[in-house]
């Protein structure tokens, strides 16, 4: 398998992260949809990452339909989310809150780079999505009872998070102050602290 695309979009790391934990082979191609634009488009038209090839050629694109067919290959019963249920309901909400708020992030990341002036309610609108989406997470992180909401380890939506709260602590330095998030910060930190996080790691690198 290849997974295409570089550890600072939390949409791939979540995925190399789970390709780890699973323990399932794979070599990385960080490719940059900047500066490798056109050597995207023979897997994913879309040039988004993350794009899973598999060894048959097939190329998985959305790091949620990527990681429905790692479930399915490690097996449900041992797969990083509850298989159904009110459990399953639960975390993905989390996950679509975390990926859902770094999707904004990211749309209006490029918007203030590319675009030479924005609306100020826009502004406003995007940031307070952003920091709304923090706000949910930071509100179901300090209610749970454990260090994880899958478990004893690490589920999907703990990888989601973790991913998403570094990527926008890095990324929106200006707006995000994780210590304004305590029950993230803490998630972030003993995620960060753990061997495939380390692993699978990049600072925040913006394009130019």
């Amino acid at each position: 398998m290849q997974l295409i695309g570089q550890y600072d979009s939390p949409f791939v790391r979540r995925v190399g992260i789970a390709l780890t934990r699973y323990g399932i082979p794979f070599e990385h191609l960080p490719w940059s949809t900047f500066g490798d634009w056109e050597r995207f488009v023979q897997h994913n038209p879309l040039r988004r990452v993350p794009c899973l090839v598999l060894d048959s050629g097939e190329a998985l694109i959305d790091s949620g339909a990527i990681l429905d067919h790692l479930d399915e290959l490690h097996g449900r019963d041992r797969a990083l989310i509850a298989a159904a249920g009110p459990d399953r309901r639960a975390a993905l909400r989390r996950i679509a809150l975390a990926t859902g708020t770094a999707d904004k992030a990211v749309a209006f990341f490029y918007a203030r780079l590319f675009a030479p002036r924005l609306d100020p309610a826009f502004v406003t609108r995007s940031e307070g999505q952003i920091t709304a989406g923090l706000a949910a997470l930071e509100q179901a992180a300090a209610a749970r009872s454990g260090d994880w909401w899958h478990g004893a380890t690490p589920g999907h939506d703990d990888i989601a998070a973790a991913c998403v709260v570094r990527f926008l602590s890095e990324a929106y330095a200006h707006l995000v102050r994780l210590s304004d998030y305590p029950a993230l910060q803490d998630h972030s930190t003993r995620a960060e602290a753990r061997g495939e996080f380390q692993a699978i790691s990049q600072t925040f690198i913006p394009p130019s």
